[in-house]
């Protein structure tokens, strides 16, 4: 990866080597509708590595050279063929990402798009692939909130924190061309594969992040089945100066799910396994075995059932019943799931499809986390902060044009610990067709936040959470079961 921080003016990325590449967020600045007094900037193409052919360039009118060697600064060439990013419009809409999404997101959606327009008729016997080092999928995004006013200011809040939502959603990008990387061959050109998010296993905040410094998100394959892969991501703030207080562990430690189907005939196609070659790799593979084999062990017990929680039903419902049959004796402390509820509606437009021409996962999961803090907000009373992803499973896909709605509720609390109150909450998205009448689930979306603990010393109380039905209370008992196994 070769970042030119000489010239403030210029601002690019560069694949020179297919291991190792890093994404410049500060030169991921949204597309905007042209003035007429800014035709002179231009986002350029160009082509010039057969192993990994991207390089991104911003171009200013100052602009009079581009440093393309790492090693020496100062060394510049002319870029050659020179592609004008407006040359989008001839390509086949099938390559055309979205274009409501981040800068991250279009970034990597981009150099995603110059491996779809070669692929090539590959083999699916899985003895003609052969094993990757995890090395070969690791790839990075840098964003430069201290020095870019104009990126940082599409990432904060009202509150002036981190938008979790848009960060969530440029995770799953980065996953995706992580993915996508892994089942590549060694001259960029791949298999008509499609590369879907089945889950995500964790997201997990390690410390909280600071809005005015940069930071990366970086990733790799970690685990490799027969069709599915599992990838790890991290994203590390860079210590600051003037900020002494941040270090350089990771705040943001993901994991995520793909799996890969043929494009035409959806079906699961084998993969290139991977070859862990050092140590924490190595590890890394251990756990997410370890891992694969308890999912497949809990899913074979939830098929058989009985597992022996009556008591453990009654007991949650006691209270319920109690709201139902007896509203006036009901423990004011409490309140009913049924009245946490919050959702919204809307129609999946074009512009937020990815490049296999549906609904991009992770905008799916913006929307889905932006629910989540409205429902922790309404119920806490306070504005609530991100701690976990708890889990989020892709059922089915999602098209262009489906009628999606997202129901939320907080699916209980956790008041083990007064003065730091934990909200657990569910978004479950149906696709609804009303011509045909149905309605069905395409993703379950599970959340963790805290509250303000100044809020909390100055009277703040949360509530108790009871389920009314005997669905609701098992939907607890799964999810207190999954966080604590």
């Amino acid at each position: 990866m070769v970042i030119n921080k000489k010239n403030s003016n210029i601002r690019y990325i560069s694949y020179t080597n297919f291991r190792t590449p890093s994404i410049p967020c500060n030169a991921m600045k949204p597309f905007r509708k042209p003035k007429l007094c800014h035709l002179h900037q231009l986002i350029r193409f160009t082509f010039n590595s057969p192993l990994y052919p991207l390089n991104l360039h911003l171009h200013n009118h100052q602009t009079k050279s581009l440093s393309t060697d790492s090693q020496d600064p100062k060394t510049t060439t002319s870029p050659p063929n020179p592609i004008d990013a407006g040359s989008s419009n001839r390509k086949p809409i099938s390559l055309w990402p979205g274009m409501h999404h981040s800068p991250a997101t279009h970034a990597l959606w981009e150099a995603r798009s110059i491996i779809f327009e070669k692929p090539v008729n590959g083999n699916s016997d899985p003895s003609s692939f052969d094993p990757k080092s995890p090395s070969l999928s690791r790839t990075s995004i840098l964003y430069n909130f201290s020095s870019d006013l104009i990126l940082r200011e599409q990432y904060r809040n009202p509150w002036n924190h981190i938008r979790m939502g848009k960060l969530v959603e440029d995770f799953d990008a980065l996953a995706g061309t992580i993915a996508l990387k892994h089942c590549c061959n060694e001259d960029g050109s791949t298999r008509p594969l499609l590369l879907v998010t089945a889950a995500v296993d964790k997201m997990v905040l390690k410390k909280s992040i600071q809005i005015d410094a940069d930071f990366t998100i970086v990733g790799a394959v970690t685990w490799v089945g027969r069709s599915s892969m599992e990838i790890q991501l991290e994203m590390i703030q860079s210590p600051q100066a003037e900020n002494p207080n941040i270090s350089n562990s990771p705040g943001i430690v993901a994991n995520f799910t793909f799996v890969a189907r043929d494009s035409n005939t959806g079906k699961a196609v084998p993969i290139n396994q991977i070859t862990p070659e050092t140590e924490k790799e190595r590890l890394l593979w251990k756990e997410a075995e370890q891992g694969n084999k308890l999912r497949k062990k809990k899913k074979e017990e939830n098929k058989h059932g009985g597992n022996g929680d009556n008591a453990r039903l009654a007991a949650l419902l006691a209270e319920g019943r109690i709201f139902s049959d007896m509203p006036a004796l009901a423990d004011r402390n409490s309140i009913l799931m049924k009245d946490t509820y919050l959702q919204n509606s809307f129609i999946c437009q074009p512009q937020q499809r990815n490049i296999h021409g549906r609904i991009f996962g992770g905008f799916l999961m913006r929307r889905a986390f932006e629910l989540a803090f409205s429902t922790a907000y309404a119920f806490a009373g306070a504005a609530p902060h991100f701690l976990e992803v708890d889990h989020v499973d892709f059922f089915k896909p999602v098209d262009v044009g489906n009628f999606l709605r997202l129901k939320s509720c907080v699916l209980y609390t956790e008041l083990d610990n007064p003065a730091r109150p934990l909200l657990n909450v569910e978004v479950i998205a149906h696709v609804t067709k009303p011509e045909l009448r149905s309605s069905e689930v395409s993703n379950r979306f599970y959340f963790t936040f805290g509250v303000d603990p100044d809020a909390i010393k100055n009277g703040l109380r949360i509530r108790n959470v009871v389920p009314s039905t005997e669905e609701e209370a098992q939907k607890v008992l799964e999810r207190m079961d999954a966080e604590n196994s």
